[in-house]
């Protein structure tokens, strides 16, 4: 069998391809390494510019080795072995985006580390409780959540409620599973005009 691609590894082959330095770049894509990239090795740490970086469709099962990009805003690592939040508190005061669908997460526990995340998108995981999907509560910036093909939206879309129950729990978002939330309360107005 083939070994995993390393991170430097990956970096290097796309500093050839895009003729940047990866020290220097803003965005670093290192998606559907062949063969895939398996773990976040501490290569990544030189990626002190960094606002945007891609390692979705790898075999990545932790992540780790954040601590050295400073300016990371956006991090896609859709399609991997993802478990869990851990190893974002190094990117936790940065990051507004995390592209985390296709992973194997079922809880949400550290995601409140994340103090600016504004969108998370965490389609077709595992979560299935309420209890879990609360924890989203603690982003105080969260306002676009794509939440679709996990077992908790399944069975209240099922039923039609997921909508409803999923923004009563998350009063702040904006959109949910790609749809602007409309909150009933705004369009009722108040009622002397």
């Amino acid at each position: 069998m083939a070994k995993p691609t390393t991170i430097k590894e990956a970096l290097a082959r796309w500093e050839e391809k895009s003729g940047e330095k990866a020290s220097e770049a803003k965005a670093v894509k290192l998606y559907s390494q062949i063969p895939p990239v398996e773990k976040m090795d501490a290569a990544l740490s030189t990626l002190v510019n960094c606002e945007r970086l891609s390692l979705s469709t790898n075999c990545i099962e932790k992540i780790t080795n954040l601590n050295g990009l400073k300016n990371l805003r956006i991090l896609s690592l859709g399609r991997n072995n993802i478990k869990n939040f851990n190893g974002l508190e190094a990117v936790g005061d940065t990051l507004e985006e995390l592209w985390i669908s296709y992973n194997l997460i079922e809880k949400l526990k550290g995601v409140h580390v994340m103090k600016k995340l504004k969108v998370l998108y965490i389609s077709n995981n595992l979560v299935k409780e309420w209890g879990e999907f609360l924890k989203l509560g603690d982003l105080p910036a969260l306002v676009d959540l794509v939440f679709v093909g996990n077992p908790l939206e399944e069975k209240h879309s099922a039923d039609g409620t997921w909508i409803e129950e999923a923004t009563k729990r998350l009063p702040k978002l904006k959109k949910l599973d790609g749809t602007p939330v409309i909150k009933q309360d705004e369009e009722e107005g108040d009622g002397d005009s």
